[in-house]
Protein backbone atom coordinates (compact mmCIF):
# COMPACT_ATOMS: atom_id res chain seq x y z
CA UNK A 1 0.00 0.00 0.00
CA UNK A 2 2.65 2.40 1.06
CA UNK A 3 4.61 2.11 -2.10
CA UNK A 4 1.19 2.89 -4.23
CA UNK A 5 1.08 6.26 -2.35
CA UNK A 6 4.53 7.21 -3.22
CA UNK A 7 4.33 5.92 -6.67
CA UNK A 8 1.46 7.84 -7.11
CA UNK A 9 2.66 11.49 -5.53
CA UNK A 10 6.38 10.30 -7.72
CA UNK A 11 3.65 10.69 -10.68
CA UNK A 12 2.03 14.04 -9.66
CA UNK A 13 4.86 15.90 -8.62
CA UNK A 14 6.65 15.39 -12.02
CA UNK A 15 5.94 17.61 -14.43
CA UNK A 16 7.63 18.21 -18.03
CA UNK A 17 9.37 21.43 -18.47
CA UNK A 18 8.32 23.87 -21.70
CA UNK A 19 10.06 22.81 -24.62
CA UNK A 20 12.71 24.88 -25.36
CA UNK A 21 13.05 26.78 -28.59
CA UNK A 22 15.51 24.00 -30.49
CA UNK A 23 12.94 21.03 -29.62
CA UNK A 24 10.12 23.14 -31.27
CA UNK A 25 9.20 20.93 -34.34
CA UNK A 26 10.65 24.03 -37.17
CA UNK A 27 9.19 23.60 -40.66
CA UNK A 28 11.12 21.09 -42.82
CA UNK A 29 13.10 23.16 -45.16
CA UNK A 30 13.91 21.17 -48.54
CA UNK A 31 17.61 20.18 -48.85
CA UNK A 32 19.87 22.95 -50.61
CA UNK A 33 21.29 21.91 -54.09
CA UNK A 34 24.58 22.56 -54.50
CA UNK A 35 25.19 25.00 -58.02
CA UNK A 36 28.60 24.00 -58.93
CA UNK A 37 26.97 20.15 -59.08
CA UNK A 38 23.93 20.53 -61.22
CA UNK A 39 26.06 19.38 -64.70
CA UNK A 40 28.27 16.56 -62.46
CA UNK A 41 25.18 14.05 -63.82
CA UNK A 42 25.99 14.27 -67.26
CA UNK A 43 29.64 13.18 -67.16
CA UNK A 44 29.63 10.76 -64.78
CA UNK A 45 28.16 6.57 -64.32
CA UNK A 46 25.47 6.42 -62.10
CA UNK A 47 27.33 4.33 -59.67
CA UNK A 48 30.08 6.80 -59.22
CA UNK A 49 27.49 9.62 -58.54
CA UNK A 50 26.98 11.24 -55.20
CA UNK A 51 23.89 11.90 -53.38
CA UNK A 52 24.69 15.25 -53.23
CA UNK A 53 24.94 15.45 -56.99
CA UNK A 54 21.84 13.39 -58.22
CA UNK A 55 20.42 15.70 -55.53
CA UNK A 56 21.33 18.72 -57.62
CA UNK A 57 19.61 17.47 -60.55
CA UNK A 58 17.56 20.07 -61.86
CA UNK A 59 13.81 18.85 -61.50
CA UNK A 60 12.88 18.30 -65.34
CA UNK A 61 15.40 15.45 -65.32
CA UNK A 62 13.69 13.58 -61.84
CA UNK A 63 13.47 9.83 -62.55
CA UNK A 64 15.54 10.09 -65.66
CA UNK A 65 17.92 6.94 -66.64
CA UNK A 66 20.73 7.76 -64.49
CA UNK A 67 18.63 8.05 -61.27
CA UNK A 68 17.25 5.10 -61.94
CA UNK A 69 20.59 3.12 -62.19
CA UNK A 70 21.68 5.59 -59.03
CA UNK A 71 18.50 4.55 -57.23
CA UNK A 72 19.00 0.38 -58.72
CA UNK A 73 22.83 0.47 -57.21
CA UNK A 74 22.00 1.81 -54.21
CA UNK A 75 19.36 -1.01 -53.23
CA UNK A 76 21.42 -3.57 -54.29
CA UNK A 77 24.41 -2.50 -52.14
CA UNK A 78 21.86 -2.64 -49.25
CA UNK A 79 20.84 -5.50 -50.24
CA UNK A 80 24.10 -7.00 -50.50
CA UNK A 81 24.94 -5.47 -46.91
CA UNK A 82 21.76 -7.23 -45.27
CA UNK A 83 22.98 -10.32 -46.85
CA UNK A 84 26.89 -10.13 -45.49
CA UNK A 85 25.27 -9.10 -41.87
CA UNK A 86 22.82 -11.72 -41.80
CA UNK A 87 25.73 -14.14 -42.57
CA UNK A 88 28.07 -12.22 -39.74
CA UNK A 89 25.29 -13.25 -37.60
CA UNK A 90 24.94 -16.82 -38.41
CA UNK A 91 28.88 -17.32 -37.31
CA UNK A 92 28.36 -15.21 -34.51
CA UNK A 93 24.99 -17.13 -33.36
CA UNK A 94 27.32 -20.47 -34.00
CA UNK A 95 30.57 -19.05 -31.74
CA UNK A 96 28.02 -17.91 -28.43
CA UNK A 97 27.15 -21.50 -28.26
CA UNK A 98 29.00 -22.46 -25.21
CA UNK A 99 27.09 -23.30 -22.16
CA UNK A 100 27.73 -20.75 -19.38
CA UNK A 101 26.84 -21.92 -15.62
CA UNK A 102 26.03 -18.69 -14.45
CA UNK A 103 22.57 -17.83 -14.56
CA UNK A 104 23.00 -14.05 -15.21
CA UNK A 105 25.66 -14.15 -17.86
CA UNK A 106 23.33 -16.88 -19.75
CA UNK A 107 20.15 -14.60 -19.33
CA UNK A 108 22.38 -11.71 -20.98
CA UNK A 109 23.85 -13.98 -23.81
CA UNK A 110 20.02 -14.98 -24.72
CA UNK A 111 18.99 -11.51 -24.41
CA UNK A 112 21.83 -10.33 -27.02
CA UNK A 113 20.75 -13.27 -29.07
CA UNK A 114 17.56 -12.34 -28.65
CA UNK A 115 17.93 -8.68 -29.95
CA UNK A 116 20.22 -9.53 -33.21
CA UNK A 117 17.63 -12.16 -34.28
CA UNK A 118 15.27 -9.09 -34.05
CA UNK A 119 17.14 -6.98 -35.45
CA UNK A 120 17.51 -9.79 -39.01
CA UNK A 121 13.70 -9.66 -38.76
CA UNK A 122 13.36 -6.30 -39.29
CA UNK A 123 16.44 -6.45 -41.83
CA UNK A 124 14.41 -9.76 -43.87
CA UNK A 125 11.24 -7.14 -43.73
CA UNK A 126 13.22 -4.63 -45.33
CA UNK A 127 15.07 -7.60 -48.29
CA UNK A 128 10.95 -7.57 -48.86
CA UNK A 129 10.64 -3.82 -49.10
CA UNK A 130 13.88 -3.47 -51.15
CA UNK A 131 12.80 -6.36 -53.71
CA UNK A 132 9.38 -4.13 -54.49
CA UNK A 133 11.51 -1.16 -54.91
CA UNK A 134 13.92 -2.98 -57.82
CA UNK A 135 10.59 -4.25 -59.25
CA UNK A 136 9.42 -0.80 -59.18
CA UNK A 137 12.49 0.55 -60.96
CA UNK A 138 11.93 -2.19 -63.90
CA UNK A 139 7.97 -0.95 -63.96
CA UNK A 140 8.99 2.50 -64.62
CA UNK A 141 7.02 2.80 -61.46
CA UNK A 142 9.85 4.03 -58.88
CA UNK A 143 9.61 7.60 -57.16
CA UNK A 144 6.09 8.40 -57.69
CA UNK A 145 3.58 8.08 -54.75
CA UNK A 146 1.30 5.11 -54.86
CA UNK A 147 -1.95 7.14 -53.51
CA UNK A 148 -1.26 10.69 -55.48
CA UNK A 149 1.07 9.64 -58.52
CA UNK A 150 3.14 12.51 -57.66
CA UNK A 151 7.06 12.73 -57.57
CA UNK A 152 8.24 11.46 -54.10
CA UNK A 153 11.16 13.65 -54.35
CA UNK A 154 15.00 13.13 -54.57
CA UNK A 155 16.14 14.20 -51.06
CA UNK A 156 13.09 11.66 -49.20
CA UNK A 157 14.18 8.63 -51.82
CA UNK A 158 18.03 9.18 -50.80
CA UNK A 159 17.04 9.01 -47.09
CA UNK A 160 14.22 5.95 -47.73
CA UNK A 161 14.96 4.44 -51.19
CA UNK A 162 12.25 2.16 -50.29
CA UNK A 163 9.99 4.54 -49.82
CA UNK A 164 6.20 4.09 -52.04
CA UNK A 165 4.59 7.24 -50.86
CA UNK A 166 5.10 10.97 -50.61
CA UNK A 167 6.09 12.87 -47.35
CA UNK A 168 2.67 14.43 -47.21
CA UNK A 169 0.65 10.92 -48.35
CA UNK A 170 3.12 9.35 -44.85
CA UNK A 171 1.61 11.75 -42.94
CA UNK A 172 -1.54 11.37 -43.59
CA UNK A 173 -1.41 7.53 -43.47
CA UNK A 174 0.57 8.38 -39.83
CA UNK A 175 -2.07 10.76 -38.98
CA UNK A 176 -5.16 8.11 -39.57
CA UNK A 177 -3.41 4.98 -37.77
CA UNK A 178 -2.55 7.53 -35.04
CA UNK A 179 -6.22 8.51 -34.88
CA UNK A 180 -8.12 5.41 -35.67
CA UNK A 181 -5.57 2.84 -34.73
CA UNK A 182 -3.77 -0.04 -36.92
Amino acid sequence: MAQSVASTAAKSSYSTPPPSQAQMAAPVAPPKKDPKLVDNWKTRAAEELTDAEVLAMPDAEYMNDKQMAFFRHKLVQLKLDIHNSAGETTEHLREDTVVVPDPADRATIEEEHALELRTRDRERKLLKKIEQSIARIDSGDYGYCDETGEPIGVGRLLARPTATLSLEAQQRRELKQKMFGD
